[in-house]
């Protein structure tokens, strides 16, 4: 049985691994933090558009960003569930976006997503239960983790793989 503290130092290194060794990772800057579609100077300088038009497309952008932090979330545990994607029934808000997950058990969830983390809203796809007071969670990993004992097996094969890949990398 892996301790808290092995388990820890492994996630960070596979978020290090992953970040460092992924090529697609460094192109894609929401894997690492939000996208927005254009930097606060482009609009502080903007003189042309009132400053209600540079609310708006802040908005527009921190809507947009949410999604992207979504799907970010469902690329990175993806290999380890059965299914997991973004709700297109439900509504991406500024603050919120939803994720149908189907563990490896046949459990289904939708998760939603927001400042504040991570949790269970409903026990089937695209649905939400306002009577429904999980927890929130702080990585899609912890989540994963409390829904899922297989989850906890995939990851930690692929966590030990990329290990092993270092190890023999750093000795070549």
């Amino acid at each position: 049985m892996v301790n808290i503290f092995t388990y820890v130092v492994a996630l960070a290194l596979w978020c290090k691994c992953s970040i460092l060794t992924d090529d697609e990772s460094k192109r894609n800057a929401s894997t690492c933090r939000m996208e927005t579609d254009c930097s606060p100077m482009e609009l502080t300088n903007n003189a042309e558009s009132e400053e209600d038009s540079d609310y708006r497309d802040f908005e527009e952008a921190d809507v947009k960003d949410m999604r992207l932090e979504a799907e970010a979330v469902v690329n990175d545990v993806l290999f380890a569930v059965s299914n997991m994607f973004v709700s297109k029934t439900l509504p991406c808000a500024e603050d919120v976006a939803y994720i149908n997950v189907e563990t490896r058990e046949r459990g289904r969830y939708c998760v939603e997503l927001t400042d504040s983390g991570l949790r269970v809203v409903a026990y089937d796809f695209d649905q939400t239960d306002d009577s429904l007071q999980n927890p929130y969670h702080e990585t899609v990993y912890s989540l994963l983790d409390t829904l899922s004992p297989a989850y906890r097996e995939v990851f930690g094969n692929a966590l030990l793989q990329r290990l092993e890949a270092l190890k023999r990398d750093s000795q070549s």
